[in-house]
């Protein structure tokens, strides 16, 4: 899925949502987003998504939840800067939780996917000020696939705090 096919289902999304919470009742919002994996091991930059949602249900401030349900992928923060970072953590990753393993028992074959979204884990939650996510200079947000190429989902749950904190 490219950006612009990300940004559009992240908007028909938000259009349908709307309808169930009321403008500027963002207070509950659960927005779900759809994403296209196409290698057995990739990260995929999800922050444009991420930002899109915010702004869209129009949060100032307050907190981003960004949830993945599938045991065989997760949801990191990482460096945005250099391409070669993406490479090094899925090679090491690899490494450390080879595909094949003589002891693996699992009837799927993929207990390294299961063990590489242990690592990354299933959620980061994410300030949200001034109406964009509080990221540093180089974060960037990813879905991160250990089981593909597949059709996945994550979620974006978003809170709002008082303009006075």
């Amino acid at each position: 899925m490219t950006i612009d096919e990300s940004l559009l289902s992240c908007h028909n999304n938000m259009t349908n949502l709307m309808t169930f919470f009321p403008e500027g009742d963002a207070s509950r919002m659960l927005i779900s987003e759809t994403l296209r994996t196409s290698r057995r091991d990739e990260m995929i930059d999800i922050t444009r998504a991420v930002s899109a949602v915010i702004a869209r249900a129009g949060v100032v401030n307050g907190l981003a939840v960004v949830y993945c349900p599938h045991t065989t992928a997760g949801i990191t923060i990482q460096e945005n800067a250099d391409p070669d970072v993406k490479h090094d953590i899925l090679m090491r990753l690899d490494e450390v939780y080879p595909w094949n393993h003589p002891k693996y028992r699992h009837a799927e074959g993929n207990t390294a996917s299961h063990l590489k979204a242990l690592t990354t884990g299933s959620s980061q939650t994410i300030i949200i000020r001034d109406g964009r996510p509080l990221l540093g200079r180089w974060q960037d947000i990813y879905f991160c696939e250990f089981d593909g190429p597949r059709h996945r989902e994550y979620y974006i749950q978003l809170m709002t705090t008082s303009d006075s904190d």
